[in-house]
């Protein structure tokens, strides 16, 4: 990965608005080479941005030095910050490096998106290395803002910062072995870069044809079982702990099983929970659970920086200056991290600058009425989202509609609420559907954050509330909504609808709020914006909703709202 100079001037930054580079510098503590399984007191020589030398020595020290931790897979768009911004609340947390999928942005603006991604995090000295997008659009079953063909994402992939062909989550073209699908993971393997997968609950022969296509890791597993017969078959399992999917409890005994096939990632990471931790989280709760330092800092720090070439220190002399000083290893409290050899962060305060950023955007969708969320029964019986707390996956039941004035409507009572697609890129009449397990008794939320497309997903007990919210939306441009009565409150998103212009304890702060404001409506999810984003997800089993209607991920294909012969087509009410 090039070295990255910064735009911007205090602590560790020059006149010029370069980042300065330290010609030389000496640590002291005990180093944990994670490389040889070792631990030692000593000292490292900085020179350059680089480790000049590493010498052990015979004193008493009280800290400990080690690698920095790498992400292996993020969405940053996802913590409503770009990358810049992202990376100042990452140091803090001894992040040093990320593999980030820019596949958010670029469904909204294509290739512009990914270069805007890269130029701001050519920002930052964090190594935020990208992917190319493989499934931009996600699915042709709903409307994205652009579409990248072969020719971009080989392109794509010829750039020095784009380690690998990102997700792909078209697992069923893969398996039936498409041309197009598979140009891609070809051009791959010409650029001699990895591909990453994405294949939730996919098993047996399907997934041997989807791992035999060259996919090399996959990042949606949920249970052991899953995850060990993807290891049995050369694949690495990234184990995940986001806002709204939180895997590691499960997942973590395979890092004293397989630790040379496991990575740590947060996939989706908002940012309220971005301001309390990162990758260190889950290094803390692999330990607590007696699993060997060294097999867990292996995952944390050395499996991704191998697995995607990324240059990035691993305490080694010639390697690039990125490490961390931890207090000790059971609490690992990050006391400072250093990039390149500059001290990035100190005692949980970020050294890097926030710096202003241009927006980009593309929102066509026009206002709303309470009327254009109408539904007229058109059968016996109606599909159903359910959800899951702490879960991307949702299901499909069937249930009686409550029909007011010939219209099918929410009840709060008996938490069926209304759930709409709205189109942000040209103006189209709203999808429309029903939700349960969201939990609202009134009001409704909105956002402009819906995987994958970005269209405008919202839920809520009313048609008007439902309105107030995302009409609230499409006036920002993008943004999060929460509608109760006559108040609204929102958190715009400039940034190509997905990401904010401020500072980030800031945009922490907001979303917090408007969290809490969700939750006294009546939800009971951990994280109900997330768990909203993902309703729109149509790659994700079971039952989701796009802009052109509800979609069954299981077969892989539209279906409608009602049912003829609800009783028998659906499951129990």
């Amino acid at each position: 990965m090039a070295s990255k100079a910064i735009a911007g001037v205090p602590q560790s930054f020059s006149a010029s608005g370069k980042w300065a580079m330290t010609h030389e510098l000496t640590i002291s503590g005990n180093i944990v080479d994670v490389c040889n399984q070792r631990i030692f007191p000593g000292s490292l020589v900085v020179r350059d941005g680089r480790i000049a030398a590493v010498h052990e020595e015979h004193t008493t020290q009280r800290t400990y030095l080690l690698p920095g931790f790498v992400d292996a897979h993020v969405h940053i768009e996802s913590s409503m910050l770009p990358p810049a911004e992202f990376a100042r609340a990452a140091v803090r947390h001894g992040t040093v490096a990320t593999v980030s999928d820019p596949h958010e942005i670029a469904n909204v603006l294509g290739v512009p998106g990914i270069q805007f991604m890269l130029d701001d995090s050519a920002r930052s000295p964090c190594k935020i290395a990208f992917g190319a997008p493989s499934c931009v659009p996600a699915t042709p079953f709903e409307t994205a803002g652009a579409a990248l063909e072969l020719a971009e994402i080989d392109a794509l992939l010829a750039l020095p910062d784009v380690r690998c062909l990102s997700e792909m989550m078209n697992y069923p073209a893969v398996i039936q072995r498409d041309p197009r699908v598979m140009a891609f993971l070809a051009a791959a393997r010409r650029h001699g870069k990895p591909v990453d997968g994405h294949a939730p609950g996919i098993r047996g022969e399907a997934l041997r044809a989807y791992i035999d296509a060259g996919i090399t890791t996959d990042h949606e597993v949920t249970t052991l079982e899953e995850a060990r017969e993807r290891i049995a078959l050369g694949m690495c399992v990234l184990i995940r702990e986001g806002s709204a999917a939180r895997d590691s409890a499960e997942l973590l005994p395979l890092i004293a099983e397989s630790p040379a096939a496991c990575m740590f990632c947060s996939d989706d990471l908002h940012p309220d929970d971005l301001l309390r931790g990162h990758i260190d989280r889950q290094v803390r709760a692999a330990c607590r659970q007696g699993i060997d330092v060294m097999r867990v800092l292996r995952c944390a720090c050395v499996n991704p920086v191998r697995h995607y070439g990324l240059d990035v220190g691993l305490l080694r002399p010639g390697d690039a200056a990125d490490f961390i000083e931890v207090n000790n290893l059971e609490a690992f409290q990050v006391l400072s991290t250093y990039l390149g050899g500059q001290c990035v962060a100190r005692d949980g305060e970020s050294l890097l600058p926030h710096m202003p950023i241009a927006p980009i955007n593309a929102f066509a969708a026009h206002p709303c009425a309470p009327s254009d969320f109408a539904v007229t029964p058109a059968g016996s019986r109606m599909r159903v989202i359910t959800v899951a707390d702490r879960q991307l996956l949702t299901g499909m039941d069937c249930r009686l509609p409550v029909v007011r004035g010939g219209h099918a409507v929410a009840d709060s009572r008996r938490d069926l609420l209304k759930v709409v697609v709205i189109n942000r890129y040209r103006p189209a009449p709203p999808a429309v559907g029903f939700v349960a397990g969201i939990g609202l008794r009134r009001g409704a939320f909105a956002s402009s954050v819906a995987h994958d497309s970005h269209n405008i997903v919202a839920v809520g007990a009313s048609e008007g509330a439902l309105c107030a919210a995302v009409n609230a939306v499409i006036a920002m441009r993008g943004g999060l909504a929460v509608a109760d009565g006559h108040r609204v409150e929102t958190l715009p998103l400039p940034l190509a609808g997905l990401m904010s212009d401020d500072a980030y304890p800031v945009v922490a702060r907001r979303y917090a709020e408007l969290d809490g404001r969700v939750k006294a409506l009546g939800s009971a999810l951990q994280a109900p914006f997330m768990t909203l984003s993902f309703l729109a997800l149509l790659v994700i089993p079971r039952l989701k909703i796009g802009d052109r209607g509800l979609f069954d991920g299981e077969t892989f294909s539209p279906v409608n709202l009602f049912h003829e012969d609800g009783h028998h087509a659906c499951t129990h009410e």
